[in-house]
């Protein structure tokens, strides 16, 4: 059965450590994580393996026709988009660079759909450029929560900075916040898994 809690989380420059910092500690979460990362294809397998000591929840690189699973957080791979079927169902495609990246969080934001059997929130951490602002705008418009990092604990501020400015974010938060903030939202996953 789909997640009923789904966070997807965007960031670049900068986004390694402040996705450890955001992370680190984190119990194994009721919901399911899509993070959009932008990097070199050949830093995926370490990110991956950062993440898994840091955090309870499983971690992975995506894969195509995969099906989102409460307990895991789900890496976008290198030089793909990622986009999700019906906020359950993970889509990988080669495409055109949007905002010169690619995967491109605001390709992956936008594809979440209106689902009301689904809870959502949309999070995006440091980066030059403005990926995710669009996406994010989408995000809130189908209901979600939506979050941008605040400006002090940011090491590129680009990104948050363009969300604000875009006017669709709910929350400025630090990285501690933003980690409470995940964790009250997707609770705990303990015996059953939704």
């Amino acid at each position: 059965m789909k997640p009923y809690k789904l966070v997807v989380i965007g960031a670049s420059a900068g986004g390694p450590r402040i996705i450890k910092e955001v992370l680190d500690g984190t119990p194994r979460l009721n919901g399911a994580v899509i993070l959009v990362q932008h990097m070199p294809k050949f830093v995926n397998k370490a990110l991956c393996e950062s993440l898994e000591k840091i955090s309870d929840s499983n971690v992975k690189i995506a894969e195509h026709g995969e099906e989102l699973s409460s307990g895991c957080i789900y890496i976008a791979p290198s030089e793909l988009h990622l986009t999700l079927t019906d906020d359950y169902r993970i889509n990988l495609s080669k495409g055109e660079k949007v905002h010169f990246v690619c995967p491109s969080i605001d390709v992956t934001m936008k594809s979440v759909k209106e689902d009301d059997s689904v809870s959502k929130m949309g999070i995006i951490l440091t980066g030059m450029g403005k990926d995710g602002a669009e996406g994010l705008c989408h995000m809130k418009s189908v209901g979600a929560v939506t979050i941008a990092q605040d400006e002090k604990t940011s090491i590129v501020y680009g990104m948050p900075k363009e969300a604000i400015k875009a006017g669709c974010v709910d929350y400025q938060l630090s990285t501690d916040e933003i980690r409470n903030k995940i964790i009250a939202f997707t609770g705990l996953l303990k015996e059953r898994v939704f």
